[in-house]
């Protein structure tokens, strides 16, 4: 299975998010590839932001390695889910997408937790460290949700 992570810049949420999950499907032993990008050009080439990357070592993930990169056509071929890590990521991606048969794959990460609710994951960007430690224990969570719905070994 392929996993995609996306949110806006790919230097907060989906870093942690597709470290997180890649983590975790390893110590399992699952044959699972995740990947993150954004939907913005912005970050592009820029590593994960320090803070995301200080907060993921602290609990033994590393993710300083990470490059930024941006959501392309070929995504949608090349994965066979695509997680919006908010809202707003959903609707810029139906915009790259411009098809729905595409979106078909597309899923609001917090669906799997919170089915119906339209919920994101908040961007840490403009907030304290404090707010990177909340998106990782939300992302952590929801990491294990994703592999007892998926995992059927």
């Amino acid at each position: 299975m392929k996993i995609l992570m996306v949110c806006l810049g790919n230097i907060c949420r989906s870093p942690i998010a597709e470290g997180l999950l890649q983590q975790k499907v390893n110590k399992l032993g699952l044959n699972w590839q995740v990947d993150s990008c954004g939907t913005e050009r912005y970050h592009v080439g820029e590593p994960a932001n320090k803070r995301g990357i200080k907060v993921c070592k602290e609990r033994g993930l590393d993710i300083s390695s990470h490059v930024a990169r941006r959501l392309t056509l070929h995504d949608f071929e090349e994965y066979d889910i695509i997680y919006a890590l908010a809202t707003d990521v959903y609707a810029e991606i139906a915009q790259i997408a411009q098809n729905p048969k595409l979106m078909e794959k597309v899923i609001l990460l917090l669906e799997e937790v919170y089915p119906n609710q339209n919920l994101s994951v908040k961007d840490p960007y403009y907030g304290t460290e404090k707010d990177f430690v909340e998106v990782y224990e939300q992302l952590d969570w929801v990491c294990d949700v994703i592999i007892e719905k998926y995992n059927v070994s």
